[in-house]
């Protein structure tokens, strides 16, 4: 599944695309969707915002669509005139002159306003999006030792978007790897110079995924940094200690770490 990087970067793609120019059709499946329809043709996408795994694209007429790509969705872009072949079921088509946006087998996507934005109950309940250039690790490590997430292990604390937005299983592996920590360890237990540490990792490296990540596969079930250190190396030798790095199953997730560095 992709992660907060991957999700940046198709929003860039869809930005890239169609941002800024006049809409020439907008068509939504669901039929609640589908009296925005002659309302957004005019219209401009402003910017594409990301909150986890989810796209709050903004127009110029101060509505947004929110959607959430789950397990299924994925956005594609296409010339203005192009209507590809696919087994998936289109549910948005956003066009302009030059290019259109289609995404697919989405289930989650609704229309907002700015009332409606500010109340939305996913976005009120997660955590802040570790790729917004605003959040700097002095938040994080707050958040770290706030009551809410300061006994939480990290096994599971870092796949709860309601700490940090964004995160997922393969940067929680690498994460815990660059600051060599064990999975079971909480922030209460850890000293400043750790919570330091960490708070600045959880931010570097999704956003040096985000930097070095190639084209999205959607056929691939997760996200790529520019080279794994030890997510699916599962035998190998840690190149940190020289130790074998094993696998297991945390929070239902795989987990990769090396219990020769990470204590």
């Amino acid at each position: 599944m992709p992660e907060g990087p991957e999700i940046r970067r198709a929003a860039d793609n869809l930005e890239q695309a169609i941002g800024g120019e006049p809409l020439t059709e907008a068509w939504f499946a669901f039929p609640e969707l589908q009296r925005y329809q002659a309302t957004l043709v005019g219209e401009r996408v402003t910017a594409i915002e990301t909150r986890g795994k989810a796209l709050l694209t903004h127009f110029s007429n101060g509505l947004t669509l929110y959607s959430h790509n789950q397990l299924y969705g994925v956005w594609r872009v296409v010339k203005a005139n192009e209507t590809p072949q696919s087994n998936r079921i289109l549910r948005v088509r956003l066009a302009t002159a030059r290019k259109a946006i289609l995404l697919y087998s989405a289930s989650d996507i609704e229309m907002l306003d700015a009332d409606t934005l500010a109340a939305h109950p996913f976005l009120q309940r997660v955590g802040p999006d570790v790729l917004d250039r605003t959040l700097d690790a002095a938040t994080v490590k707050a958040r770290l030792q706030s009551r809410r997430f300061c006994r939480r292990q990290f096994s599971g604390l870092l796949l709860d978007q309601a700490f940090l937005a964004g995160l997922g299983n393969y940067l929680r592996v690498e994460i815990l790897w660059a600051v060599g920590l064990a999975p079971q360890h909480k922030a209460v237990d850890l000293s400043d110079a750790q919570l330091d540490a960490l708070a600045h990792a959880l931010l570097d490296v999704p956003r040096l995924s985000y930097t070095t990540r190639g084209t999205v596969d959607e056929n691939r079930h997760h996200g790529a940094l520019f080279r794994f250190h030890v997510f699916h190396r599962a035998g190998k030798k840690c190149e940190r200690c020289g130790g074998i790095i094993e696998k297991t199953t945390l929070s239902s997730r795989p987990f990769y770490w090396c219990p020769g560095c990470q204590r």
